[in-house]
């Protein structure tokens, strides 16, 4: 099982980022049925693993990762005649909300622009323009750190802002593994759905950047957007290294220095990008991240909680 598994990765070829340091093992389930697979191999092995969607919402750390990632590469999707929509959660959430338009079933429409794939959507219940993946999941099948598959309810998989019962749950022993999930939608006219994504995606090219990042870094805060309390702090476009607090929208931190890596949104290979100036680290990412966390807790006394997910060594 461990042919055609690649050594020595590096996870900047897999993440939105571009950023990463090399993996020890890492390989692609291209369905639900090879996932399990992969993560009982790594168990009865007794590997440390990681499984990954398209690495849109983590920093990986420049030592790397250690033991196998897995890249959860299953995107089969169907509905039935009750506007429910299954999906293996390796689907891309785009993709699913464009797809649910066509069909005239409204739900996902928001998520037109968010590039990351469903199971990861569901970790951090992704949402955009007050709507959440959460608010329309009906239930996930899982397979549970004993091994064996089960279903949960919405209500089990504890969807809060920004979190469930899987976050923070990443390379633990204990990981709960994501192979599908539910969505129940509504009818609703397909060119109107159309114009409604049209329009999210016109409000997102505008205020986002379009340089290699990972989305939004912080939660908002009770009272605040964390990029409005990271502007007023005098931080916006501050730049370490190949990393900078976007001029754009400071509360997300672009990669802009020549790496290798795919677009974002997407798990495979594309080859090299060409830019300018220093090539990004993740130490980098961490210095402003820390930066950003530090001064707006002293001029606001505001603390700004990471909404993306620290991978890999970081420690030493």
């Amino acid at each position: 099982m461990f042919e055609g598994m690649c050594r020595n990765e590096p996870m900047s070829l897999h993440t939105s980022f571009r950023i990463g340091g090399p993996a020890d093992l890492y390989a692609v389930a291209a369905s639900a049925q090879e996932l399990v697979e992969f993560v009982s191999l790594a168990r009865e092995r007794d590997i440390p693993y990681l499984v990954i969607g398209r690495g849109t919402n983590i920093l990986v750390a420049d030592k790397g990762i250690r033991g196998l990632v897995i890249e959860n590469g299953g995107q089969e999707i169907w509905f039935d005649s009750d506007a429910v929509l299954y999906a293996e959660s390796g689907a891309l959430l785009g993709d699913l909300a464009r797809e649910s338009a066509r069909q005239g079933l409204g739900g996902l429409e928001w998520a037109v622009g968010i590039p990351g794939s469903v199971g990861g959507a569901i970790v951090g219940n992704a949402g955009a323009y007050g709507c959440y993946i959460g608010d329309v999941t009906r239930k996930a099948t899982v397979l549970a750190a004993d091994g064996t598959v089960r279903e949960l309810s919405a209500a089990e998989m504890g969807f809060g802002y920004r979190t469930s019962r899987f976050k923070g749950q990443a390379g633990k022993g204990e990981q709960e593994v994501i192979l599908s999930a539910e969505f129940a939608l509504r009818p609703e006219p397909a060119q109107a759905l159309a114009e409604k994504m049209a329009e999210y995606t016109r409000r997102r090219e505008a205020s986002q950047p379009t340089e290699p990042s990972v989305g939004s870094i912080f939660k908002r805060t009770r009272q605040y957007p964390a990029g409005f309390l990271i502007e007023q702090a005098g931080l916006k476009g501050t730049r370490i290294g190949g990393a900078q607090i976007s001029p754009k929208h400071a509360n997300f931190i672009v990669n802009l220095g020549p790496s290798t890596g795919p677009s974002t949104g997407s798990g495979h290979r594309s080859g090299h990008r060409s830019g300018q100036g220093q090539a990004s680290r993740a130490a980098d990412v961490k210095v402003l991240i820390d930066l950003a966390q530090e001064q707006v807790r002293e001029q606001f006394g505001v603390e700004l909680e990471l909404e993306i997910e620290l991978i890999g060594e970081w420690n030493g």
